[in-house]
């Protein structure tokens, strides 16, 4: 089933089970969806999907942040369980494991040796990366430690 089947079927079934948190939700990423075709006048495939919903996660994060700094943990909760939902319609995310074999995979495939090598092997792991649920600053203090140690 593709996502925006699934998520017009699982708005369906929130609304019969009176769950505004997840009619909200599913409704802000049809939104985003929508709007992210009409940006670039055509269907979405699956990578982009997930880069829009990627950062509708990102954005919930800071929120979260920033909600916890000004105490206001019940907004924060909120946020949390945004995060939750979101990423309930991802892609399954890569383990660790599988993200450092993939560095080390591309550090060998670019001839990377120093940091100066750095842009280069980051360009081509977040572009084997598109569409999977991951956080840019650990894969680049992953490429960091990698080419600081030599170790690939």
């Amino acid at each position: 089933m593709s996502l925006p089947d699934r998520l017009s079927e699982d708005l369906k079934q929130a609304m019969k089970a009176k769950d505004q948190l997840r009619v909200d939700v599913i409704r802000m990423i049809k939104a985003a969806l929508l709007n992210k075709e009409l940006e670039l006048k055509k269907s979405l495939d699956d990578a982009e999907m997930s880069r829009v919903m990627t950062t509708l996660i990102k954005q919930r994060k800071e929120s979260v942040e920033h909600y916890q700094k000004a105490k206001r943990d019940d907004l924060a909760g909120k946020e949390l369980r945004e995060i939750t939902i979101i990423e309930s319609y991802m892609p399954k995310a890569l383990s660790v494991e599988e993200i450092v074999q993939l560095v080390e995979a591309i550090i060998r495939e670019t001839g990377a040796t120093t940091l100066k090598d750095m842009g280069s092997v980051m360009k081509a792991v977040m572009a084997r990366l598109a569409g999977q649920l991951v956080d840019g600053k650990e894969i680049s203090d992953l490429v960091r430690a990698k080419l600081q140690s030599g170790s690939h």
